[in-house]
């Protein structure tokens, strides 16, 4: 059984927490969010601590709790710090650059690729090699990460396209030219 559910959040200093009925509303130094629970999770601010509950013991319920509970962290940890992912690009040619708001990419195809991130999500490249992704909203930092990274998944013959950085690629053997019992 899970008991990610009944540990509490600590509240860093610059945080503010605001529950209006469903509707939970974290704010920070690096922005807010909102987010609406269900009716079965309670959440309660005890001094630095944000604690929540569940009203049964139903299976459902106990999913909801540690699920909630997870959310609300980040929720937390997001407005205080916030969430970045990197990218790396592999391949002869292949490169991205920032143009205007949004990230022109060149992966080998007779078209660059424009993509243009959602609101609050800040696309910077470093490196023409390297795309690093920045915001408050795991979620959506790890949903922009994914659809950049679709344009070009790793291939594992040579490894190259777009992979989130330290991953690993299984490579497979190449063909072999010509083997000897065939004539």
């Amino acid at each position: 059984m899970s008991r990610v559910g009944r540990k509490p959040i600590p509240i860093p200093k610059g945080v503010k927490i605001e529950i209006n009925g469903n509707e939970i509303q974290v704010a920070g130094t690096k922005g807010n969010l909102i987010s609406k629970k269900p009716d079965s999770i309670s959440v309660a601010v005890e001094g630095n601590e944000i604690i929540l509950k569940r009203s049964s013991e139903e299976k459902r319920d106990k999913a909801l709790h540690g699920l909630w509970r997870a959310l609300v962290a980040n929720m937390v940890h997001g407005v205080s710090e916030g969430y970045q992912k990197k990218l790396e690009i592999v391949g002869v040619g292949y490169k991205a650059e920032v143009k205007g708001k949004g990230i022109q990419l060149a992966l080998g195809f007779s078209h660059p690729i424009f993509f243009v991130p959602p609101q609050g999500i800040n696309v910077a490249t470093p490196t023409p090699t390297s795309i690093m992704i920045q915001g408050i909203d795991k979620h959506l930092v790890g949903l922009v990460a994914a659809k950049i990274r679709s344009f070009r998944p790793p291939e594992p013959y040579k490894g190259k396209g777009v992979k989130y950085e330290g991953e690993y690629i299984r490579r497979k053997a190449g063909k072999t030219a010509a083997s000897a019992g065939s004539k």
